[in-house]
């Protein structure tokens, strides 16, 4: 006889499920942070709790000038994906046809499922020759910047296409029925709609170029060693706990944007239905 399991069964796996689900993710991060605290030396020895590593972190002026240097990039390279992303978006989502339409498609989409090494190699290949013919440009802060806004660019136009393929085109009908211009009504009714997706792009995009070390590494120069490059090359050595409290800053940072964007997202959405019940409600009125 086949026998089903009861709700409260189902339920206390599927709880012990999440647990263990979430303790396999977090568990490396919890511990990444707890030895940030460690006096040792040594990274798998505890000796005492101290604030050492982060003492040494402020006077450590090399890895503090990689992380200005991957912030300054990450910060740019994003704005850049979220503009370029959206026109794309936008382009491809409002415009159904148009020539190159499917030639521009597939280049948006190509970053995606292309191996970032082969990206980073075809990037520095086509920089030696443009400075071999122009003597420009150097490789350093802009190389980097250049490869991480053209992977950014992709992933931006994906999460900005699903959120317009979300929205009504007949307000923007109705808009320009009303006698707003094609730029005020992207200005006055896209564009405000838009805002969660292109918050949410950007932060997609600012991680990604944080975190990168293949493009980075192929594209810099002398004098710009990213921060996951500095770590990379320092872990290769031999692990400094010095590494653990930039790695837990880092996730405090990152844990406190985040949650800040959901809020602001939230806060936006909430206002968004407001304002469309308000001018529903006006309308009947």
């Amino acid at each position: 006889m086949n026998q089903t399991l009861s709700p409260k069964t189902i339920k206390w796996f599927s709880l012990g499920w999440m647990v263990a689900v979430y303790a396999f993710l977090y568990m490396p991060i919890v511990t990444l942070v707890i030895f940030s605290f460690n006096d040792s030396p040594l990274v798998t020895v505890w000796s005492h709790a101290s604030f050492r590593w982060y003492k040494a972190l402020m006077q450590d002026s090399d890895l503090i000038s990689a992380v200005w240097l991957s912030l300054k990039i990450a910060f740019f390279s994003a704005i850049i994906s979220v503009l370029f992303g959206t026109f794309t978006a936008f382009a491809l989502n409002r415009y159904k046809r148009f020539n190159g339409r499917t030639l521009l498609s597939s280049m948006a989409s190509m970053p995606l499922v292309m191996p970032d090494v082969i990206v980073g190699l075809s990037l520095l290949l086509m920089l030696v020759s443009l400075q071999h013919w122009l003597g420009y440009p150097d490789r350093g802060l802009f190389t980097i910047l250049l490869g991480h806004a053209l992977l950014g660019t992709a992933y931006a136009t994906v999460v900005v296409t699903s959120r317009l393929r979300e929205m009504d085109n007949k307000l923007d009908e109705a808009a320009m029925d009303l006698g707003c211009q094609p730029f005020q009504v992207f200005r006055l009714v896209t564009l405000p709609l838009l805002i969660p997706a292109l918050v949410s792009a950007f932060l997609l995009t600012f991680t990604l170029s944080f975190d990168d070390v293949v493009l980075s590494s192929f594209l810099s120069g002398p004098g710009y060693s990213t921060m996951p490059m500095m770590i990379f090359s320092r872990a290769r050595l031999g692990l400094n706990p010095t590494i653990n409290a930039v790695a837990t800053v880092t996730i405090i940072v990152v844990t406190i944007a985040v949650i800040a964007s959901s809020f602001y997202t939230s806060y936006l959405e909430r206002k968004r239905k407001r304002e469309v019940a308000q001018a529903y409600s006006d309308s009947n009125n």
